[in-house]
């Protein structure tokens, strides 16, 4: 029987040409005025995984 996508999981991440894993930046959605201008940048930046979490979501992810 075939595997299925976990949706939940499936809307956060999102698979790279190359195969790699990004996710988006956690602490953006307020209290960001406050913040520096250097750190709303780094917000906006995509963020990869750790090597064995990544190994786990490929497994959660068949299709991708």
């Amino acid at each position: 029987m075939k595997q299925k996508t976990k949706k939940s999981l499936s809307k956060k991440v999102k698979v790279t040409g190359s195969g790699k894993i990004t996710r988006r930046s956690t602490k953006q959605n307020h209290y960001n005025s406050r913040a520096t201008g250097n750190a709303n940048r780094g917000k906006k930046r995509d963020r990869g995984f750790f090597k064995a979490d990544e190994a786990n979501i490929v497994k959660a992810l068949p299709n991708a």
